[in-house]
């Protein structure tokens, strides 16, 4: 194994591998329609296309009909940009609600809709352009590929079966892990059977990135954010001046390890 290669490539999935974002819209109308009483269930014209450009604000699921409450609201794309982090609270207020309960609100209308219609459900999610190819060449290599994600394992399995991808489950550290994301990097590497490892990591969130660096016992982690992610053009900037971090594009990711750095 070159320098320009991995011994390991571990892989954020929604937002990296997998675009969720009209699944997302849904459950977050459907829940804001549940605790907002929306009288009308059908989402005004232009909501779906703004929610998607300012999903990189949230940082939590329950944050997702939260959005959809500012949007309704009158908050404009520019206010949620630069000032989510005080409206969230102030929406909370104003409709007494804690985020535990939207999240139980939205996690359990989420569950209902997997139990009965599943397939319906994963058809909501979407590969972006090469990914699954790249997948594919990476399995068949010497590179030992893991996804390290939020989303729950079990569905992360279904969606990658479904394009011909079956990963073990020790490959996949989804949801149920309840380990911050530099943990199970930190657990990746000791438990590797080749030394030196040469692990690389790809996220879309920047903040998860920043708390990898962090630990300074994963300084030889490489780390990159896939700008064709959730995250902001202030996000994107920010990486760029990151001597840590190094800024992806799809088309990167597509080409052999030698081209991403």
């Amino acid at each position: 194994m070159t320098a320009s290669n991995p011994t390991i490539l571990a892989l954020d999935f929604d937002g990296v591998i997998c675009d969720g974002l009209i699944e997302y819209f849904e459950v977050a109308w459907r829940t804001y329609c549940q605790i907002w009483s929306s009288a009308n269930d059908t989402p005004p014209d232009d909501l779906a296309l703004r929610f998607y450009r300012l999903r990189p604000v949230i940082e939590t699921g329950w944050e997702m009909p939260v959005l959809i409450k500012a949007l309704i609201d009158g908050y404009s794309d520019e206010q949620i940009l630069q000032e989510w982090t005080s409206i969230t609270p102030k929406i909370l207020l104003d409709s007494k609600l804690q985020a535990k309960e939207i999240a139980t609100k939205l996690d359990g209308l989420r569950d209902e809709w997997i139990d009965n219609d599943l397939d319906g459900w994963l058809s909501l999610h979407r590969f972006y352009q090469g990914i699954i190819e790249k997948l594919k060449i990476t399995l068949a290599s010497e590179v030992k590929l893991y996804i390290v994600t939020t989303k729950e394992g079990r569905f992360v399995k279904q969606l990658l079966q479904q394009e011909g991808i079956d990963l073990p489950p020790s490959a996949i550290f989804g949801k149920e892990v309840k380990r911050p994301k530099y943990e199970i990097l930190r657990e990746l590497i000791q438990a590797a059977d080749h030394k030196p490892v040469s692990l690389w990591f790809v996220e879309d969130r920047l903040k998860t990135l920043q708390l990898v660096q962090q630990q300074t016992d994963l300084a030889d982690v490489k780390l990159f954010l896939a700008d064709w992610g959730y995250n902001t053009q202030a996000e994107r900037k920010a990486a760029q001046t990151d001597p840590r971090i190094q800024l992806l594009s799809l088309s990167q990711f597509a080409k052999d390890f030698s081209g991403w750095v």
